[in-house]
């Protein structure tokens, strides 16, 4: 995924308000920033550390800019949470998430009962449904995930056990949007219940993929699946 405008370079001052960040760019100026990221967005926040802001030409909207990504331990991480959907939609069409390499079809936002999920495709065998979550959260070499409790993603996970039992396919795809991690698993000392969730979902045959995104100021691109410890 490349970025239609060139971005813009800064330090964070603060994030404020969940969806909030104050900016000063390199050119002195101080903006208000949009974080697209509802999560506590623990270890990847770090006062005066090196941020991306993409411009918004948009006069609906009261901040000029969006918060892309930032500098931690000198490597990029992505916190705009409504990049994973796009980027998983495109390695998929690339043929880059090796068990996805044969869906065709593909759709965003496409609805099953009560719930819309993220991406859906048809394989060889039948429909197949994506929910894909983003993932910043580190500690030590994992990469983890939710970064908060989040009732919604044990929801989303009941669903997928629902659609499995269905006989449908039914993916959950976490995309990792910093490289300083080898390793994914799921955050149970912050959120107990999703943890368990998670362990349903595999029991019932939901399949768990992880991919690794390359962050960068021109581009996100794919680098590679990563490995999961329950």
């Amino acid at each position: 995924m490349k970025f239609s405008n060139h971005l813009v370079h800064g330090r964070l001052i603060k994030r404020y308000k969940r969806f909030l960040a104050d900016v000063v760019l390199d050119d002195g100026r101080k903006v208000t920033a949009h974080c697209a990221n509802s999560g506590s967005m623990k270890s990847c926040l770090e006062e005066g550390a090196e941020v991306w802001l993409s411009p918004v030409d948009d006069p609906k909207r009261k901040t000029r800019f969006t918060w892309e990504m930032i500098r931690i331990e000198g490597d990029w991480v992505g916190i705009n949470t409504s990049h994973p959907n796009q980027l998983a939609f495109e390695w998929i069409e690339q043929g880059l998430i090796p068990r996805l390499q044969g869906l065709t079809g593909l759709k965003k936002e496409v609805q099953w009962e009560d719930s819309r999920f993220d991406l859906f495709g048809e394989d060889p065998e039948g429909p197949c449904f994506i929910e894909v979550k983003n993932v910043t959260l580190k500690e030590g070499y994992k990469a983890l995930f939710p970064d908060a409790v989040t009732r919604r993603g044990q929801k989303h996970l009941q669903t997928l056990i629902r659609l499995k039992s269905d006989g449908t396919r039914a993916v959950m795809l976490y995309v990792v949007q910093r490289m300083d991690v080898s390793i994914f698993s799921p955050a149970r000392e912050i959120d107990p219940e999703y943890g368990k969730a998670l362990d349903m979902a595999v029991r019932n045959g939901v399949e768990i993929m992880v991919a690794q995104a390359r962050v960068g100021p021109e581009q996100i691109g794919f680098h590679k699946m990563l490995p999961i410890e329950l």
